[in-house]
């Protein structure tokens, strides 16, 4: 009954809100950032999907036609993979994640992207993250992209390892045209030589928190293979599908 009673008060003096929608959840500081509701509300992109980027492909009669989702991608980013759509609530996870101060929802929604099945994850297997710049780590604190890999790593026991770094200049993505992304990109990312060492050969699961275009991670891609990698496969929390309210 005592316990009982703490808690009840702990939830009165701590109140819990959803990160999502604000709704009180129970259970004061230890509430779940996420309540039950929304976490039912996350949106999986339908089936059949593009063996190599997982866009829906509709009724699946043109299973044989190039795919709009990746047609225009590097031959160098192998694969992408990712969790959900970009749609109610996961656009509000990935904002709070990125913009609202919230690295503690990194473990929440890395776990949803462990959980995924990806595509030639044999032999030497490195995660690293998109990375951001200098000016954003400082502004935001945290590179949102490497809080997701740490945890994403972790869930898979897999190493993780900071290969790419990025130049400063250049504008966000999140209003361009695609071909604009492209050129805002072009030349965006570099490696140490420290860092080359072993990479000959092996395979790399690419860590973002959203999958728009493809334009970032194909050339991290481009970087990526440059230096010796076999394979880059993206892993992303959630992408933005035609149609649908983005918010990244």
């Amino acid at each position: 009954m005592g316990a009982s009673w703490a808690r009840d008060l702990a939830d009165l003096l701590l109140p819990a809100g959803c990160i999502a929608c604000g709704i009180w959840v129970r259970g004061g500081e230890q509430a779940p950032l996420v309540c039950e509701r929304c976490r039912t509300r996350l949106k999986v992109a339908p089936w059949p999907r593009c063996e190599r980027c997982h866009f829906p492909r509709g009724t699946g009669s043109a299973s044989d036609l190039e795919c709009r989702g990746c047609r225009d991608w590097s031959a160098a980013l192998s694969a992408a993979r990712y969790a959900y759509v970009l749609a109610p609530p996961a656009d509000d996870l990935v904002h709070a994640l990125k913009y609202e101060a919230w690295p503690e929802l990194a473990p929440v929604m890395a776990a949803a992207m462990s959980a995924l099945s990806l595509p030639g994850e044999v032999g030497r297997v490195f995660v690293t993250p998109v990375p951001t710049t200098a000016e954003r780590l400082r502004t935001r604190g945290y590179n949102q992209a490497g809080k997701l890999a740490e945890c994403f790593a972790a869930g898979r026991s897999l190493p993780v390892v900071d290969l790419l770094s990025r130049r400063g200049a250049g504008s966000s993505q999140t209003s361009l045209h695609p071909s604009e992304r492209r050129s805002n990109v072009a030349g965006a990312f570099s490696m140490g030589a420290d860092v080359r060492v072993g990479l000959e050969g092996a395979r790399v699961l690419l860590i973002d928190d959203v999958l728009t275009t493809g334009a970032t991670a194909c050339e991290a891609a481009n970087t990526l293979v440059a230096a010796g990698v076999a394979r880059v496969t993206l892993v992303a929390f959630a992408r933005a599908l035609p149609g649908l309210r983005t918010a990244a």
